[in-house]
Order: C-alpha cells, then sequence, then structure tokens
C-alpha cells in the first residue's frame, strides 16, 4: 500500500485566482467553487431560512457561458447549481429554456426544504424535531430518507470508533457552542459536569431499525442533531432531482459541501477549491490547493473560525464525543472525497477532524478514503494526504 504523501506550504497571503466564495458566507467556507457571478436574469419569492423569515430570494436562476446556475437560500446557508450545457453523451447542448429553469431552481428549493421538514432542528414540526421531543422505548415511525441518514450516521460513527456522534449536542451546548448559548457563560468542563452530560449522549442511546423505518431512543433526554451530515444529503438529494430531470453534467452545492457529475462547460472536470485556513490582515481568504471532481461528493471539515479562548487555553467547536472536550490537536481542516455520496463525505470530514491529523490520517488510509489534511505548524500549515486522494490529485 502507498504511504501518505507530506507536503508544506507558508502563508503567504492572497490568492491571485478569481474566485467568489459562496459556501457558508463566512461561517465555515471552507470549499468554494470557481465560476463568475453575471446579473440575474430571473428569481423566486420570499422564503425562510433556519425558521425564520428573512428578506431574501428563494432562488435565483442565471445563465452564463454555457452553463446554467440556481441558487438561493436553505438551511440557514446556501446553496448552489451548476448544470453544464451538455448532452449524456459529453456534447454540447443549449440550455434549458427560462421557463424550464424556473421549473428545475422550483424543484431543487422543493427538495431542499423537504430535507429541512425532515431533519431541521430549527422547525418544531419537523420529523428530527418530533422525534428528539419523544420519550424512550418508542419506536417513532420515520421517512426512508431520515432514516438512511440516521442509519449512515451510525455506521460512520461505528467505523470511526465514535469520533461521529450525532447525539453530541448537549456537550456542543455545555461548552458555549450552541445556538442558544450564553457566551459569557462560556467555561471549561470538570469531570463531574462531564459525567452528568455522558448519560445524555451517545451513539448506543440510538436505534435505527431499517427493516421497519424506525427510530427509538434508550434515554428520554438523547436528542440527535444532523448538522454534520444534512447538507451533504441535501447535495445527494439535489443530485437526484437532476438526474430525474435528464443531466449528467452538474455540480452542486450546500453549504460548502458538494456533489458534483459529469464535466463542466468546458469539457474539464469541475473544480473545488479547499481554503487555505486563514486569512490575511486585510481578511481575505485564500486558495490552498484546487482538487479537480468527477462523479463524487466533496466536504470540509475544519475548526479555525469557530472557537473562544479564556485564560490562554483555545477552545474549539469540534467536541470529541469521546472524551467529551473540544478537540486540541494540530489539524486545521480536513477535506473528504466520497464516490458514494456527499452525506458520506460530509460525516467522514467530521469524524477525521475530530480523530486529528496522525490517527485521522492512518484511518482514512487503512478506510481507502480520499482524504487531504492541512496540520497547523510554525511556519503555516502542513498538507498530508492518503493513497485515494493522490489518485484523484496527483
Amino acid at each position: 500500500m502507498s504511504e501518505p504523501r507530506t507536503t508544506s506550504t507558508v502563508n503567504t497571503g492572497r490568492s491571485r485566482l478569481s474566485i467568489v466564495f459562496i459556501g457558508l458566507l463566512g461561517l465555515l467556507g471552507m470549499v468554494y467553487l470557481l465560476w463568475p457571478r453575471e446579473p440575474a436574469v430571473r428569481s423566486g419569492a420570499l422564503t425562510e431560512v433556519a425558521g425564520e423569515a428573512v428578506d431574501g430570494l428563494r432562488w435565483e436562476a442565471r445563465s452564463v457561458e454555457g452553463r446554467a446556475l440556481v441558487l438561493g437560500p436553505t438551511m440557514g446557508t446556501t446553496f448552489t447549481v451548476v448544470v453544464a450545457g451538455r448532452d449524456a453523451d459529453g456534447e454540447a447542448v443549449e440550455l434549458p429554456s427560462d421557463e424550464a429553469m424556473a421549473g428545475l431552481a422550483e424543484a431543487i428549493y422543493a427538495e431542499l426544504e423537504a430535507v429541512n421538514d425532515e431533519m431541521s432542528t430549527y422547525r418544531p414540526e419537523s420529523e428530527l424535531s418530533r422525534f428528539n421531543r419523544a420519550g424512550k422505548g418508542q419506536a417513532i415511525a420515520a421517512s426512508a430518507h431520515l432514516v438512511e441518514v440516521m442509519a449512515l450516521a451510525k455506521a460512520v460513527s461505528a467505523d470511526s470508533g465514535g469520533a461521529f456522534d450525532v447525539t453530541v449536542g448537549p456537550l456542543v451546548d455545555a461548552w458555549g457552542f450552541g445556538s442558544k448559548s450564553d457566551p459569557s457563560a462560556r467555561r471549561s468542563l470538570s469531570a463531574d459536569d462531564l459525567s452528568v452530560l455522558d448519560r445524555l449522549v451517545g451513539d448506543e442511546k440510538l436505534i435505527v431499525d431499517v427493516e421497519t423505518q424506525t427510530l427509538e431512543k434508550t434515554v428520554d433526554e438523547l436528542r440527535v442533531d444532523l448538522s454534520a451530515i444534512a447538507k451533504g444529503h441535501g447535495c445527494d438529494r439535489v443530485a437526484a432531482v437532476l438526474e430525474a430531470e435528464g443531466f449528467r453534467h452538474y455540480m452542486v452545492e450546500v453549504g460548502g459541501e458538494v456533489r458534483a457529475r459529469g464535466r463542466n462547460h468546458q469539457d474539464e472536470p469541475w473544480r473545488v477549491g479547499i481554503e487555505r485556513p486563514t486569512a490575511d490582515a486585510a481578511g481575505t481568504r485564500a486558495v490552498q490547493s484546487i482538487l479537480p471532481v468527477t462523479d463524487a461528493g466533496v466536504a470540509t471539515s475544519g475548526d479555525y473560525r469557530n472557537y473562544w479562548e479564556k485564560d490562554g487555553v483555545r477552545y474549539s467547536h469540534t467536541i470529541d464525543p469521546r472524551t467529551g472536550r473540544p478537540i486540541t490537536h494540530r489539524l486545521a481542516s480536513v477535506t473528504v472525497v466520497h464516490a458514494q455520496s456527499a452525506a458520506a463525505a460530509d460525516a467522514w470530514a467530521t469524524a477525521l477532524n475530530v480523530l486529528g491529523p496522525k490517527e485521522g490520517l492512518a484511518l482514512a488510509t487503512r478506510e481507502g478514503l480520499a482524504a487531504y489534511f492541512l496540520i497547523r505548524t510554525a511556519e503555516g500549515f502542513e498538507a498530508q494526504s492518503t493513497p485515494a486522494y493522490q489518485e484523484l490529485n496527483p
């Protein structure tokens, strides 16, 4: 088996590439696409994001130099869909008409709304919110999609030794990173604090029955949060919509996670930029690496934009479910490319980020995962990657 590859980079400032960030809009934004913005040619109506009404378009659609773009808000972030003007055989064809693009945009938005209705913790009547309110010992009927995502979450949890855990929410809240946490009350948790929280957290307390399509918890207080996998799943759902409409050359991005198929309008692999986990004095973000992507899902997880410090100690928002504490290793970000789905890439990126550069790289190599690690050094960042990643980006 090939050995993982290591390279070094020094943070030398801004990139010369002309890029538009359409990932997490400053929250994480670690994966972004390379394409020029053009004036909007048609748009939808107002809607809601993360359960709260906001001023904004439900969707916008544009036609730009051989490709059609659809973008808008979803899941508290944004989505972008790029469809190349190519048929199933790769031959250049005319882009869909305005009417057809409007219909496609509505179908895409509706599918993402369905994901929210199933998996959002911001919507009180979503399937997930209802499950979280249910008591222990109740087999709750769930949609096929929710069961599928829950089953994938448990599989990645098992394969990663518990590094991925969708029940970790109470720990995230307790460490001051929850949506309703009071920043002024942040403090380091004691062993006694963690012992109490341990009774509320744990993948083993979540039962997923694929055959009966039911979910069950073994403690009343168990709460599931799918934010580390739902955006990738959203990419997969939109990809299914595009496939059903006959498109075979497209890229889907939801909150920084990506699903791509075929080639772009220039008959080249789609390009995904991996952000350097820092910014210059002006706040400009730069590209660390450009990844050519065809027929795969891509996701990045990192801790460098969401943390707090107290008494000289840095507390990351990434919590290790195995210890109940924020991670302390030098890994800044990890990107995973997964041939089957963006949801799997999303979950695995989170797991490897928890595990860190040594344990994570070793596990990713054993599992045959295509993974790219950026590790903090005194001079900047060191890049390490698995053999599977090197095959994609030699």
